[in-house]
Formats: structure tokens, C-alpha cells, sequence
């Protein structure tokens, strides 16, 4: 990579029709660059928030992955589809008589707040006996999936409508939860237990740990930048993407000798295993964590500072 080309996060407003592999094939071509990759699958019609690594920050991807996800929603009530969201076939209707109550959504919306467990749907990337479920799906063939557990951090109903009529009923929701937490799924659910089969109809990922939808932008804005020369200005630098990891600050002598990735002495005032160590301008050299076999010393993780 060129020395002039910008590193960091690039975060890019996922638009739909397009897998979150196609979006960073499409970013490699305009930054000129092999070394971009995301942080975190989104369905190809799902829209928002796909924070990209470039150059030197494709090191923190994997901890980007971890992230807790914001997303915005609507699930529709009556009818269950074989995806779960509205692009699958329909596989069961059930009209709502008159209206669902705002008062009965809420009150299931309340019941899936904290650690709930899901059944990843057939039409999803989970592994079983090292093929995908989808591959599965498309060969006709049902298998026994795994039950997982997602943490609902918070679940609101954002539509104003304090009735919703029927014959089918949509509503729209805002979540916040885990990672690899399956909305169409829960919307699925949301409709069980208000006794109808159910879909999720839209999905907008609004945040990706601290990348909110407003700090995205667009393919035709990167684009732009790119031939404009102000494509830096884009960059988020990779000190935001790992600010929720503890940190350290490091001396000019301890500065070098992480640069020569040593194993050093055990930071005293840290209590989690894994840790982001900075120098003194504020950038971030290191992520260190405990030695496995001697917990006195701490080893590299990864090493992030440039000479």
C-alpha cells in the first residue's frame, strides 16, 4: 500500500442488493488497496451501518466483530415466510381480526429484554456438520439447529399508532443486542407470542459498537472523495474502533521495545485479561494481553504501531 493511501476504519452505508463481501470487493477497486475487510455480515437487502477496515486497521477487525449492534425494524404480523423477512416465500397466513393493541405489543416486547434463546433461522450462514443452513434450505432438507443465546440490551417500539389493524398488523421496533442476535427471528417470536405467525418486513442497522449511522456514508460520497483527493477525510482513526478496550499508556523506552513486539512486565492497574496499550500522543501501539503460562508478564496480541 502506498504510503499516502489513509488506514482506519472507513464507515460505509451498506446499500441493499449487495453482500457485505461485494461491498468490500467494490471499496478495494476505489481505494486501490487489497487490504480492506469488514467487520460483521449484513444480509444483502439489510441497509446501515458496515464499519470497513483499510490498510493498517484490517489488525482490529477481529475485535470489531464482538461489537454490541443497534438496529431499526419492523415486523408484520399473519404471515410467517420461509426467510423470516420479506423477501422469502410465504408459508403461513393467519389474518388478525380487528387490531393489535400498541399496550399488547409493548408488553411482549418487555418479555424479550435480557439473555433469551433463539433458533437460528434456515435461511442463515450458521454451520451444521460443515455446510450453512442455507445450503440446506435451498435442498429442500430441514436439520436440527443449535439453540443460541442473544442479550436484548434494550427493545422499544418506536411507531406512534396506538392501534395496529389488521388483517395484517406492522409495527416498528428499535433494538439493541449482542452480536450474532437474529432480528427476523425475534420478530418471528414477537409474533408467536402474540399468537399469529409472523415476518420481519424492514431492517436498518443504525450502529456497529461506536459507528453510528451518522458517521456513514454512501459508495457515491467515497467514490467522490476518492477522485477528489479528500478521501481522508472519510478515515475514522482505529483508536475509536478499539476505545471500549481498557487501556495503558507507555513510556518512550517501553514504546520501543513494543514495537519490537517484547513480552514485558504485567500492567498493575488492569483488570481485564486483554488490553489496548497507548504512547503518549494518544495512538494506540498494542493490544497486549496476560501471559498464559506466567500471568507476572504480558504478551502482543497484536502489534499496531508503524516505525
Amino acid at each position: 500500500m502506498p504510503a499516502h493511501q489513509p488506514e482506519g476504519v472507513l464507515p460505509l452505508l451498506k446499500p441493499a442488493g449487495m453482500t457485505s463481501h461485494d461491498c468490500v470487493a467494490k471499496l478495494r477497486k476505489i481505494l486501490k488497496t487489497k487490504k480492506v475487510g469488514h467487520t460483521g455480515t449484513l444480509d444483502p437487502e439489510v441497509t446501515g451501518v458496515l464499519p470497513v477496515c483499510v490498510g493498517r486497521g484490517t489488525k482490529i477487525a477481529q475485535y470489531m466483530a464482538d461489537y454490541p449492534k443497534a438496529y431499526e425494524a419492523e415486523a408484520t404480523i399473519g404471515k410467517a415466510t420461509a426467510t423470516e423477512d420479506a423477501h422469502g416465500e410465504t408459508v403461513e397466513t393467519k389474518e388478525v381480526p380487528g387490531e393489535i393493541r400498541a399496550e399488547q405489543v409493548e408488553a411482549v416486547l418487555q418479555s424479550f429484554k435480557g439473555i433469551i434463546q433463539q433458533v437460528p433461522p434456515m435461511f442463515s450462514a450458521v454451520k451444521i456438520n460443515g455446510k450453512k443452513l442455507y445450503q440446506y434450505a435451498r435442498e429442500g432438507i430441514e436439520v436440527e439447529r443449535p439453540v443460541r443465546e442473544a442479550n436484548i440490551y434494550e427493545l422499544k417500539l418506536l411507531s406512534h399508532d396506538r392501534q395496529f389493524p389488521g388483517p395484517y398488523p406492522a409495527f416498528s421496533f428499535f433494538v439493541r443486542c449482542s452480536k450474532g442476535t437474529y432480528i427476523r427471528t425475534l420478530a418471528v417470536d414477537m409474533g408467536r407470542k402474540l399468537g399469529y405467525p409472523a415476518h420481519m418486513s424492514k431492517l436498518v442497522r443504525v450502529a456497529s459498537g461506536p459507528f453510528q449511522l451518522k458517521d456513514c456514508y454512501t459508495f457515491e460520497e467515497i467514490e467522490t472523495a476518492a477522485e477528489n483527493g479528500t478521501i481522508a477525510e472519510l478515515f475514522l482513526p482505529i483508536e475509536k474502533a478499539i476505545g471500549h478496550f481498557e487501556s495503558i499508556v507507555a513510556d518512550e523506552e517501553m514504546e520501543r521495545r513494543i514495537k519490537h513486539g517484547s513480552v514485558l512486565p504485567m500492567a498493575k492497574d488492569v483488570q481485564n485479561n486483554r488490553f489496548a496499550v497507548y504512547n503518549e500522543k494518544g495512538q494506540c501501539l498494542a493490544i497486549y494481553k496476560q501471559h498464559p503460562d506466567k500471568p507476572h508478564l504480558m504478551k502482543p496480541e497484536k502489534i499496531l504501531a508503524v516505525e
